[in-house]
């Protein structure tokens, strides 16, 4: 059996002010949830993961010097980027698929999946942030997502988006960077940021006071290595 860690960690030591995280970066799923009772297909869609952020994240990470926190498991058995509370946190229905391995899961199964994958990733960011406050370390933290072209029937314009709530004027800055003809972005797109459904940036950065924003890249421009390298290429000079 392949043991998978519940956090990739990359570049930790790294000396750039912004720490990158990225908590949809896996559709992993241990053999023994049986896939959650879905295809190898519906795996591999958004539903399972962020197609592209991790390699977006990875890549960015190299070019900055920067420390990233990539998950490691499928935000379908757990969403690192979800209150515990919210009913998004394990979902029994993602968009119009039906998760049926998440259906009336007992509180054993729930307590087991945040101990082994929602602790350890947030306890490990939460501790190299606690250190980079210690030494006074200047930090923003960027979370990296991406979004799908349709979304329940409908299209989304938006080729990206920053998303923010405290860190407005970080965010707007960011925004205005990634600006160029012919793309189509906007501010808190293709969504708002919310305390009620977001976990990352409010946790991390808003109630640190330190400024955090949230870049969605819709998934078709970064699913191949030149989409990828194109917008890291971006971020890397917006950031």
């Amino acid at each position: 059996m392949i043991h998978i860690d519940p956090i990739e960690v990359r570049g930790e030591g790294g000396t750039s002010e912004i720490v990158l995280l990225c908590e949809h970066a896996s559709n992993h799923i241990p053999q023994h949830y049986n896939s959650l009772g879905l295809s190898e297909a519906d795996l591999q869609r958004h539903i399972a993961w962020d197609i592209g952020a991790a390699e977006v994240t990875r890549r960015l990470s190299d070019m900055l010097g920067t420390p990233a926190f990539l998950g490691g498991y499928s935000r379908l058995l757990i969403d690192l980027n979800r209150p515990l509370e919210s009913p998004n946190s394990i979902v029994t229905r993602s968009e119009a698929t039906d998760i049926p391995g998440n259906i009336n899961i007992d509180k054993a199964e729930r307590a087991h999946r945040i101990e082994t994958i929602f602790a350890p990733f947030h306890d490990q960011v939460a501790a190299h942030l606690n250190e980079r406050q210690a030494k006074g370390q200047p930090t923003r933290i960027v979370s990296i997502h991406s979004f799908t072209p349709v979304y329940h029937g409908e299209a989304r314009q938006w080729h990206g988006g920053v998303l923010f709530d405290k860190a407005q004027t970080y965010g707007e800055t960011v925004l205005e960077r990634l600006r160029e003809p012919g793309l189509i972005l906007g501010a808190n797109v293709p969504y708002q940021t919310s305390r009620d459904e977001d976990y990352g940036i409010p946790i991390h950065g808003d109630d640190r006071g330190t400024p955090a924003i949230m870049i969605e890249i819709r998934q078709d421009l970064i699913s191949d290595p030149a989409g990828v390298d194109l917008w890291a290429q971006r971020l890397f000079k917006a950031l």
